[in-house]
Formats: structure tokens, C-alpha cells, sequence
């Protein structure tokens, strides 16, 4: 995974808002949530690779992509085992796996065990934490 130097990465609160979106800074920054089905890339099917919307960090490839039915881009592995950071999550009365980017910590999704095989994961994503890196482009 090719790493950006730190400077690349915004440090401060302010500094991170005058990056992202205000939705993209709840949901990255402040561990927000789009609503199912609202997401640009539930549907999405074209190949390329998933990077962090936070500082484009390679997170995932579309090859590892499928349909969960759950309403968000679901894919049964990462790009590479050091790409994200697990966080247990007892918010919202349960717990679950809060998947958090591990080059600049931006809240990305949840991960659960009932995917497919091979790995029986599903990473359960938000499109708005997520930038498509086309294999056509």
C-alpha cells in the first residue's frame, strides 16, 4: 500500500472540514451513516479498486465486491490485510466492528460475519467514505 506522507493528511478538526463534504466529515470524522440504498455505489459493478475518501488510501478491490442485500457496497475482504483498522463499537446498544482506515483513522463502515466465501466477512461500507478508482480511467 503506498503511503502518503503525513503532511498529505489533514491534522486538525478544520483542516479536516475544509477537505470533505459536511456529510462526507459526519460519516468519516464523526462516524456517521448514510441511509440504505442512498449510496452512489450499492449498485456499482465496474472494476477498479475502493480508496478512503479521507486521503485516498487503497482500501478495497472491486473484485471483492458483492451483493448483501443490505442496502450499503458490501466486500468480503480488503485490498490488503494492513489497509483498515477493527474498533469494537458498543454504540447504539450492541456491538459490533467499526472498520476504520488505517492511514488516517476516518470511520468507514462495520464488518460482520455473515459473507461469502472465502472469507465468511462482510465489510460493510458507506459509498460517501469511499472513492471508485476506475479500471477504465
Amino acid at each position: 500500500m503506498t503511503e502518503l506522507p503525513p503532511a498529505d493528511i489533514p491534522q486538525t478538526d478544520d483542516e479536516w472540514r475544509g477537505r470533505l463534504t459536511p456529510f462526507q466529515y459526519q460519516v468519516l470524522r464523526q462516524a456517521g451513516t448514510e441511509r440504505a440504498w442512498t449510496g452512489k455505489y450499492v449498485d456499482e459493478h465496474a472494476d477498479g479498486t475502493y480508496h478512503c475518501a479521507g486521503c485516498d488510501a487503497m482500501l478495497f478491490d472491486a473484485s471483492a465486491k458483492f451483493e448483501s442485500g443490505s442496502g450499503w457496497p458490501s466486500f468480503f475482504q480488503t485490498a490488503a490485510p494492513d489497509a483498515v483498522e477493527l474498533i469494537e463499537d458498543r454504540s447504539h446498544g450492541m456491538v459490533r466492528t467499526e472498520v476504520r482506515c488505517r492511514r488516517c483513522g476516518s470511520h468507514l463502515g462495520h464488518l460482520f460475519d455473515d459473507g461469502p466465501a472465502p472469507t465468511g466477512h462482510r465489510y460493510c461500507m458507506n459509498s460517501v467514505a469511499l472513492d471508485l478508482h476506475r479500471a477504465d480511467d
